[in-house]
């Protein structure tokens, strides 16, 4: 997706929100939040007879309308920066993606526009994260001691959803240089977040503006999705190839000799699955909420790319790089309190790339049973050649699988549409 000419000048950007803290007190104000944590939401029941009943009541919007972008003032706020930088002088990625989940919402607020809505009425709108995808890193490293700046713009609208586009970058040496670049996808509730709500359509304002709406990634966006749920290996069996690497993989680990099935031996070069694992406890807390008392996803998001990065370190035994994050869905809300048992695995890995994966579970102490709340994959790489993963049990391999078919379509080796697919050069390499 490129950005929209007509609102860069200069290398300046137009639209600006000020600090990301500042896009966060003005998203309270919309939303009318009261400042201050209370187990008890104020109830917002009184605002659903502003949501639009028709999209006739809405006005179309442009993506210009909803351009903007915001700075994390690294330079100037001393205090701030502390929470930011990592140990080895570079910025922490996790704190990053809090921070484009945030100003994803803030996007959202500046497409929206309401001709019925009383001045000083708060939105009749509650925002759900449903789905953050193509999030791809450059080689810049980002450092602690320069500003950040995200920008964004509505990119895709349906009828109760919408996408955006956000991307960072950071200011060296006078020039904005980028980062990375994301899609988010979220759906717009009503205001007590029990259904659905209409948004303004987007219609292009202009020829550059049709090109990408027309021809970008959003509006491939959902029949992608259909089509990955369509091939889910939870639905659907595993194809004739993919089945041929289980097999191969299973022939590997035994002892052909013995003829023993039960008995599994790990062959020179490989690791088991089960032990390029890591596990961490969550406890999330009233600061880790969002304007509706839930746990605010880019906290979860925060955690689970951290995890991801310390399996990484240990299973490498070197310091990796983030390459891509190619899928993060978001299945249930969490509430405020909750104990969360975040667990990371390696499931594949190609050459110098891991693909991980983790899983978010909420655990309740009293029954002991744990509800997968969030999934989120991890493509990592280091400089030298990794060892192959080895699955143990049918559930590791669907595992595997489902870590080939992420990696390579987040390595752009696959379409969408034959992701599962494979070549035999692929199946050579086990």
């Amino acid at each position: 997706m490129s950005t929209i000419g007509y609102l860069r000048s200069d290398n300046n950007l137009e639209c600006t929100a000020g600090t990301m803290n500042d896009v966060k007190q003005i998203i309270i104000k919309k939303l009318g939040i009261e400042v201050g944590y209370t187990p008890f939401v104020s109830t917002r029941e009184h605002l659903t007879q502003y949501a639009p009943t028709s999209l006739d009541q809405l006005p179309p919007r442009s993506m210009q309308d909803s351009f903007t972008s915001a700075i994390i003032p690294l330079t100037t706020d001393k205090i701030l920066k502390d929470k930011y930088v990592g140990f080895m002088g570079n910025v922490r990625l996790g704190r990053l993606m809090e921070d484009m989940d945030m100003f994803a919402v803030w996007v959202v607020h500046k497409h929206l526009l309401l001709p019925n809505l009383p001045e000083g009425v708060a939105l009749p709108y509650t925002f759900v994260t449903a789905l953050v995808d193509k999030i791809d890193f450059t080689d810049l490293v980002p450092t602690h001691d320069a500003d950040i700046r995200l920008s964004g713009h509505v990119s895709w609208v349906g009828r109760t959803s919408i996408e955006i586009v956000v991307w960072m970058e950071q200011k060296l040496h006078g020039k904005w240089r980028k980062l990375t670049r994301a899609l988010f996808l979220m759906v717009a509730r009503d205001a007590t977040n029990t259904k659905a709500s209409l948004i303004n359509p987007l219609v292009p304002a202009n020829d550059e503006e049709k090109a990408i709406f027309d021809g970008g990634e959003c509006k491939a966006a959902f029949p992608r999705r259909i089509q990955l749920q369509k091939e889910d290996l939870l639905k659907t069996e595993p194809n004739d190839f993919e089945q041929g690497l289980v097999h191969e993989l299973f022939v590997k680990s035994i002892d052909t000799k013995s003829r023993a099935f039960n008995k599994r031996i790990l062959p020179p070069g490989y690791v088991w699955m089960e032990d390029a694992t890591m596990a961490n406890i969550v406890f999330s807390h009233p600061e880790d909420r969002n304007a509706h008392n839930k746990v605010f996803g880019g906290f979860l998001m925060r955690n689970a790319l951290e995890l991801s990065w310390a399996l990484a370190y240990n299973f490498a035994k070197r310091r990796p790089k983030l390459e891509h994050i190619s899928d993060i869905s978001f299945h249930h809300p969490v509430d405020v309190s909750s104990m969360l048992n975040m667990q990371a695995h390696v499931i594949y890995t190609d050459l110098h790339y891991m693909e991980i994966v983790v899983l978010a579970d909420v655990y309740d102490a009293m029954t002991g049973q744990q509800t997968t709340t969030n999934s989120f994959y991890y493509t990592y790489s280091v400089a030298e050649r990794l060892p192959s993963i080895m699955p143990k049990t049918y559930h590791e391999a669907m595992y595997y699988l489902d870590g080939r078919r992420k990696f390579r379509y987040a390595m752009g080796i696959d379409t969408p549409r034959n992701a599962a697919a494979g070549d035999e050069a692929a199946k050579s390499k086990l």
